[in-house]
């Protein structure tokens, strides 16, 4: 049986970003996966009903996801409103998600607060960027989910499996 492929919605080309945009990956490879029914798209932000567009948020309190999944770090809009808890919620979605279609990979965008794989942004809403993971991708990890960034594309193709 062919693994399957959870990906962020905004990756896939859903306008599910904070800002109402999608970040579509075009890659043949994809296209494929997706064609062969192998690969199921999820915006954790969105599935916990944070609106689209909705205000930047940054882990403002501990590095990364872990540290919000842990309880030391918090999730919070350039106003300082606390949306730890969607963001939580919508991680957790996500690994629901995994569990039920026996998905151990996910490719997911790099820089969001749930998604970021490799790097997260500092949590003073300057775009200064720092190496970290969000909450889902914490989350994922913890559960032997290997995560991937659109940068190791190459990496996942290898364990996905690039001919049919």
């Amino acid at each position: 049986m062919k693994p399957t492929l959870l990906i962020s919605g905004c990756l896939s080309g859903q306008p599910v970003r904070y800002d109402g945009a999608a970040r579509t990956l075009l890659l043949d490879s994809l296209a494929r996966w997706r064609t062969e029914g192998r690969v199921i798209a999820f915006c954790p932000e969105t599935a916990a009903g944070l609106p689209t567009p909705r205000p930047p948020a940054e882990i403002t309190h501990g590095r990364d996801g872990a540290a919000v999944l842990d309880g030391s770090g918090r999730v919070c809009e350039k106003s300082g409103h606390d949306v730890s808890a969607p963001f939580l919620t919508g991680a957790y979605l996500m690994l629901d998600l995994a569990r039920r279609h026996n998905s151990r990979l996910a490719l997911l965008m790099d820089g969001s607060p749930s998604c970021g794989s490799s790097f997260i942004y500092d949590g003073q809403f300057t775009g200064t960027r720092h190496a970290g993971q969000g909450i889902t991708a914490a989350l994922l990890r913890r559960n032997g989910i290997a995560v991937y960034s659109p940068a190791q594309f190459s990496s996942l193709e290898a364990v996905m499996g690039h001919t049919s």
